[in-house]
């Protein structure tokens, strides 16, 4: 109780943030060093049923009516998640204004697909951007060229708490380090406090919204789903996180279990030890977490005000100028439990395309995809419903870097697994097919020529 006297008192003083960042903070803190953490009883973990975590394709058809399509779009708020920096891909800002495809960045895409919406079915649904103290100032400048746009776009930021010194617990800010290092964004679980503490959420419920769809904003495929939508407020679910079947490569992502009679999420931080390879293996665990979320907004309400959401603390250990600190975070998907009535929908694969690296982008760039009315939908021509596996070397880390060291970027319709090291550039027009492994020697320069065609070397 000690430590946090001391660190109650210390907080206090910070003038650069508010009374409810203040409150929020210390309780966090407090429930931290609480050791209040869960601790999953392995043998009591069930699998979901298909009433929990419902298959996709046995949800009901929308409304053939557009009248009656209107009026479902017209109680959704759709939400997307901007606290991130583009700085794993070496850009500074926002890593939602990356360029996707064709010039357009995310923040572009997700704009037109909602003004898209708003003029097919007359309907007003609105964009709600939560940033970071990293990314606010940026993301307000970029909003301005949409101010013509037929879409209300909000902002609002997402709470701003003190890293913690480890050693004597008290918060960096207090020792001198006055910058945005002293500080950080305590992970997306904060957008239900952040949604009611910044006014928004009473607006939308005064103006009759009842859902608001969480997502990444770097996540291509969280578009907005009716069918979804539809099965929510005829069932009076208060949340459901969207699901897909796992594949080797996201075996590290949280899932969804049964448990004491509740769904909620089992993220890989959870799981004692001696079970880690179950928890990776995709027999057991089928399904995984896509951060899309749809949280019926009296619901989070009822919650903020009660101080319910005690979600899972995330510790995040960080390194500040040699001084050793920790973030504590929350997940929005842990929040899961606390909602009556919370399901799961195993969605298509094709609802989880995130951008998380260069060879990500490589794919959205590629003809794998094309961009309608600013959906980024799969090519029809490949056949396999995988998408090729990609590892470039760290030459193409960096976005420019990337961008630079390909004249076009490749037919990868057929390619099944494609990996680059050394100093490789490509030519316009080229085509990769089946296994392909392109490694330039140290030291040299390996440019491959417009028009090759490459399969199976």
């Amino acid at each position: 109780m000690e430590k946090l006297d001391h660190l109650k008192s210390a907080v206090a003083s910070l003038s650069q943030i508010s009374e409810n960042e203040k409150n929020g903070f210390i309780n966090l803190v407090a429930r931290y060093l609480s050791g209040e953490a869960q601790h999953i009883e392995w043998s009591k973990i069930q699998t979901p049923t298909d009433e929990v975590v419902v298959p996709y394709d046995t949800l009901a058809p929308t409304p053939d009516d557009p009248a009656e399509t209107k009026k479902l779009l017209d109680k959704l708020v759709v939400l997307k998640l901007n606290g991130g920096l583009g700085t794993t891909m070496g850009c500074t800002g926002p890593k939602s204004v990356i360029e996707v495809r064709n010039g357009l960045t995310f923040l572009d895409l997700i704009v037109i697909q909602i003004e898209h919406l708003n003029l097919k079915y007359g309907c007003n649904v609105p964009l709600v951007l939560m940033n970071s103290f990293n990314t606010h100032d940026d993301t307000l400048k970029i909003v301005e060229k949409y101010s013509k746009s037929n879409i209300d776009i909000h902002t609002f930021n997402q709470s701003q708490y003190p890293r913690l010194v480890v050693e004597d617990f008290s918060p960096l800010p207090s020792k001198g380090q006055a910058g945005k290092d002293g500080w950080y964004p305590p992970g997306h679980g904060d957008v239900f406090p952040s949604l009611k503490n910044s006014g928004k959420l009473d607006a939308f419920l005064s103006q009759g919204k009842e859902y608001v769809f969480v997502a990444n904003s770097d996540n291509l495929g969280a578009i907005v789903d009716l069918k979804i939508l539809h099965h929510l407020i005829k069932n009076k679910n208060e949340y459901c996180m969207e699901v897909t079947p796992k594949t080797l490569a996201d075996v590290k992502g949280g899932t969804l279990i049964s448990y004491e009679g509740k769904v909620q999420l089992l993220e890989i931080a959870q799981v004692p030890d001696e079970h880690v390879n179950e928890f990776k293996s995709i027999e057991k665990f089928k399904i995984f977490n896509t951060n899309n979320l749809w949280v019926n907004l009296n619901a989070i309400k009822r919650l903020v005000e009660a101080d319910a959401l005690k979600m899972e603390i995330i510790p995040n250990p960080k390194e500040v100028d040699g001084i050793k600190v920790l973030q504590l975070e929350t997940a929005a998907g842990a929040a899961i439990r606390f909602f009556d009535h919370a399901i799961g929908i195993n969605v298509p694969r094709s609802r989880f395309l995130p951008v998380k690296a260069t060879s990500d982008l490589l794919l959205v760039q590629s003809d794998l995809y094309t961009l309608v009315d600013g959906f980024v939908i799969r090519n029809k021509a490949r056949a396999n419903p995988a998408n090729p596996s990609i590892e470039l070397g760290p030459e193409f880390k960096k976005v420019g870097n990337f961008l630079s060291r390909f004249k076009s970027i490749p037919s990868i319709i057929d390619l099944d697994s494609l990996k680059v090291s050394g100093d490789v550039w490509f030519g316009a027009g080229i085509v990769l097919k089946g296994k392909v492994t392109i490694a330039a020697k140290s030291g040299v320069k390996l440019e491959i020529p417009d028009g090759a065609v490459i399969e199976n070397k």
